[in-house]
C-alpha cells in the first residue's frame, strides 16, 4: 500500500507541472478529468472526491479558519487549476476547529471541489 501511494504521488508531482503549465490561469489542468463529476445546480463538482486543508498556530480561530481555507483552495488550485480552487464553490463543506493549551487555534476543513458550470453561448 505505501509503494502504490508513493507512486502516486510520484506522478503527481511529476504530471501536475506539466499540465498546470499548459493551462490558462483561470483554466482547468488535465487532472480533474480522472475523477467523476456531475452537475449541482449551477456547478459542477467532483462527485465524491476531497480535499483537505488544514492550520495550526494561530492566534483567532477567524485567522485558523481563514489559513485552512487558503490551504484548501492553494493545493485544489495547484492540481487542478484556479477554477476548480474556489472554496465558496466547494461543496459538502466541513471544517472542524480546536484551541490548543496556548491558547492558539488550528483547523482542519474537507470540501469537494466545484467550478461554476461553462457559460452557454
Amino acid at each position: 500500500m505505501l509503494k502504490k501511494a508513493a507512486l502516486l504521488l510520484m506522478i503527481t508531482c511529476v504530471a501536475s507541472p506539466v499540465f498546470a503549465a499548459s493551462a490558462p490561469k483561470d483554466d482547468e489542468t488535465a487532472l480533474a478529468s480522472i475523477h467523476a463529476q456531475r452537475q449541482e445546480g449551477n456547478r459542477l463538482c467532483m462527485s465524491s472526491h476531497y480535499h483537505y486543508g488544514s492550520s495550526s498556530g494561530q492566534k483567532t480561530r477567524k485567522a485558523a479558519e481563514v489559513q485552512a481555507i487558503r490551504d484548501w483552495a492553494g493545493f485544489t488550485a495547484w492540481e487542478y487549476g484556479t477554477i476548480w480552487g474556489r472554496y465558496t464553490l466547494a461543496a459538502s463543506k466541513d471544517m472542524k476547529c480546536s484551541e490548543a493549551p496556548d491558547g492558539t487555534w488550528g483547523c482542519h476543513v474537507e470540501a469537494r471541489p466545484c467550478r461554476p458550470l461553462p457559460k452557454r453561448k
